[in-house]
C-alpha cells in the first residue's frame, strides 16, 4: 500500500487499488476529492485560496493553489487517467474552516468553500458530501479501492465524509 502526502497546492490522481491519497492541515484550506467508481479513479486536490488572480502571474507558480485553477486541473488528471467528467463521479470536499480568524476577518475559509462549489458547478462536477466550517483543522484520506473518504481531527475519532 502507498500513501501518496499532498501538500498546499498539490494535488494527486491514483488507479492502483492499494493506495490511499492524504491530505493533512486543512484549516482554512478546501480539501477536494474526486472519484470514479466504476473505474476505480481517485484524485485529491488542497486549495488555499479561492481565486489566482489576486496573484497576477506570480498566482501561477503552483496553480493547484487557487479553486479556479486547480479544480480543472484536477477534473483533467482524472481525464487522463481513462475517467469520463460528469454525473458518474462522486465529489466530497472538507476544511474550510475559520481558523485564526476569531473575528471573522477575512473568513477566508467561507470564501474558500464558496469558490470550490463555484468552480466544481461550471465544470459540471455535482458535489456529493462536504464537511466544511467551523473551527477545527482536519486531515482528508481516501482509499482509491473504495472510494472511502475518512477525515481526522486533533482530539476527535476519526469519521468518514
Amino acid at each position: 500500500m502507498g500513501i501518496n502526502y499532498i501538500g498546499i497546492g498539490d494535488f494527486a490522481v491514483s488507479n492502483k487499488p492499494d493506495d490511499i491519497i492524504k491530505t493533512m492541515a486543512l484549516g482554512s484550506c478546501v480539501g477536494i476529492m474526486l472519484y470514479d467508481p466504476k473505474l476505480k479513479i481517485a484524485a485529491m486536490g488542497h486549495i488555499a485560496l479561492p481565486d489566482s488572480k489576486v496573484r497576477g502571474q506570480r498566482g501561477m507558480d503552483k496553480p493547484g493553489r487557487y479553486a479556479d485553477t486547480g479544480i480543472p486541473l484536477l477534473a483533467k488528471a482524472m481525464l487522463n487517467k481513462g475517467s469520463k467528467r460528469g454525473r458518474s463521479l462522486i465529489v466530497k470536499i472538507a476544511g474550510g474552516a475559520q481558523i485564526n480568524d476569531p473575528n471573522d476577518t477575512f473568513n477566508i475559509g467561507k470564501r474558500n468553500v464558496l469558490a470550490v462549489k463555484k468552480i466544481l458547478w461550471k465544470c459540471s462536477l455535482i458535489l456529493k458530501a462536504e464537511d466544511t466550517g467551523g473551527n477545527i483543522g482536519r486531515t482528508m484520506q481516501v482509499g482509491v479501492d473504495t472510494g472511502e473518504v475518512t477525515l481526522s481531527s486533533p482530539g476527535r475519532s476519526k469519521w468518514k465524509l
